[in-house]
């Protein structure tokens, strides 16, 4: 391990490393965070527990979300460079847990973005009109559209973070108007008529089976703090302007996210709503009660544009690690290929969103839409929240270590931090294997979460040491025969 505070970058170096250009600046990273931790998207999901999950949220605020902001600013200032999760468990824990921490971050994505296409569709057909709405259950639309805007997005992150940076950056607008519109809505019904919540609802129900799998979905749900690290070659003058990006993110995160799930509560009853529409729903119900229907087309607009923002940021952020994972060796050298013209990870790119595209194509062959958002929204969570493990555990050694020099924070608040963060880590990818509420079959759900959660860590295992293991051992043949 490395206790000493790195100066210079700390990826791999070569000859003819590639350059990527240092364009993310504070507003950009602050509308990033918001952006990647703040997804309505999840909120439907959690609200569909009832009222009872804010105690939930309020809980992972202070056990996860802030041990998070510590760890993110103490490791990136330790280990600064492209990779984040990847590089940090690298250098403190070695190359292969460096390596299962960055796989994980990156086919979690595989699943979540799929979802978030998905989810684009739901809301994108609010804009049309009242009449147009059946086209989301429309398969070959759905799966058109979806398809269409991930190549879109892919297309704008190739041509650059300088260019795909704006779809990141309306995204968080876009997020923060509807938040602010859904939140504003919340409170007008409130005045005018009164809470449809009462204290009762705050209450643990008597079977918490359900509400249990929504705090790792609340987890989740607040990660993405990490996200600009992995992009820290991209960043200009990363110590500077990245605790102040961390700290605003993630008090706009927080605030939004509670408000955005009482405000659905008041809009709509946990009843009656649906994982993949809940946020529109609530709008269009308080919208009529307060005579202005007319803005729910307007509204859904805003959302898509939000949706489209926390696909690309996830795209980009996440397609950073096969990258870095192609430099080392782990996996095919062409995924570290920079495109000559943009200098961005064009194959990396190219390749998540081709899996993306057949996980999308896939979604319409399984079970309901319902049911299969939610399958795949638990098996990310649990290959999330993997990383998070690391994360954590290299505050504790870091800060256990008899050789230790202070970074950015003391040995106390990092010994809290880490415990903290990672003891409510465990909790919350074992929650994420209870099943929700619209899972059918109990069964096929556990065979899914285990047999996933195995199948990725035993790819990860073969890149690592059969194929790593082989590449190596073709360079050096050549070597040994010259000698």
């Amino acid at each position: 391990m490395q206790n000493e505070v790195v100066t210079s970058a700390s990826a791999p170096v070569t000859p003819a490393a590639p350059h990527l250009r240092r364009v993310l600046r504070r507003g950009d990273l602050v509308l990033l965070f918001v952006v990647a931790v703040f997804n309505l998207n999840v909120v439907p999901s959690i609200a569909a527990n009832g009222s009872v999950t804010v105690w939930l949220w309020l809980i992972a605020l202070l056990l996860f979300f802030w041990p998070q902001g510590i760890a993110v600013i103490e490791l990136a200032h330790r280990y600064p460079g492209e990779g984040g999760v990847y590089l940090w468990a690298k250098e403190i824990f070695g190359d292969f847990h460096g390596f299962l921490s960055g796989w994980c971050y990156w086919t979690n994505n595989m699943m979540y973005v799929p979802t978030v296409m998905l989810y684009f569709v739901g809301v994108s057909v609010f804009i049309v009109g009242e009449g147009h709405r059946s086209l989301a259950d429309n398969k070959f639309f759905a799966l058109s559209a979806a398809i269409l805007l991930l190549a879109v997005l892919v297309v704008l992150n190739i041509i650059g973070l300088g260019v795909g940076k704006w779809i990141n950056n309306l995204g968080g607008v876009g997020t923060l108007v509807a938040a602010a519109v859904l939140i504003g809505l919340g409170a007008l019904v409130w005045t005018r008529f009164g809470a449809s919540v009462t204290a009762a609802d705050f209450r643990i129900p008597a079977n918490p089976r359900f509400v249990l799998n929504s705090f790792g979905v609340i987890c989740f749900g607040l990660v993405g703090l990490e996200l600009a690290s992995v992009m820290g070659d991209e960043i200009e003058n990363p110590r500077r302007i990245l605790p102040g990006a961390v700290a605003w993110g993630g008090v706009l995160s927080g605030f939004l996210y509670i408000g955005a799930t009482l405000t659905l509560l008041v809009g709509v009853s946990k009843q009656d709503i649906s994982v993949l529409q809940g946020i529109v729903q609530a709008v269009s119900h308080m919208a009529a009660r307060v005579g202005a229907s007319w803005m729910v087309a307007p509204f859904a607009f805003l959302l898509s544009v939000s949706i489209a923002g926390i696909g690309s940021a996830w795209l980009a952020g996440s397609a950073r690690i096969p990258f870095v994972a192609g430099l080392d060796s782990y996996m095919p050298a062409w995924l570290g290929r920079v495109h000559p013209k943009y200098s961005t990870p064009y194959a990396a790119l190219i390749v998540h969103a081709v899996v993306s595209m057949i996980l999308v194509i896939v979604n319409f062959s399984g079970a309901g839409v319902q049911e299969t958002f939610q399958k795949l929204l638990s098996l990310a969570v649990v290959l999330q929240l993997i990383p998070f493990l690391y994360i954590f555990g290299a505050l504790l050694k870091i800060a256990s270590s008899n050789s230790f020099v202070r970074a950015r924070y003391s040995r106390p608040t990092l010994l809290f931090a880490g415990g903290c963060g990672i003891v409510t880590t465990i909790l919350a990818i074992a929650v994420a294997f209870f099943p929700a509420a619209q899972i059918t079959s109990v069964l096929a759900y556990e065979l899914w979460m285990f047999g996933g959660t195995l199948l990725f860590i035993a790819l990860a295992a073969f890149f690592f040491f059969v194929y790593g293991r082989r590449k190596a051992a073709r360079k050096l043949a050549p070597a040994e025969q010259a000698g």
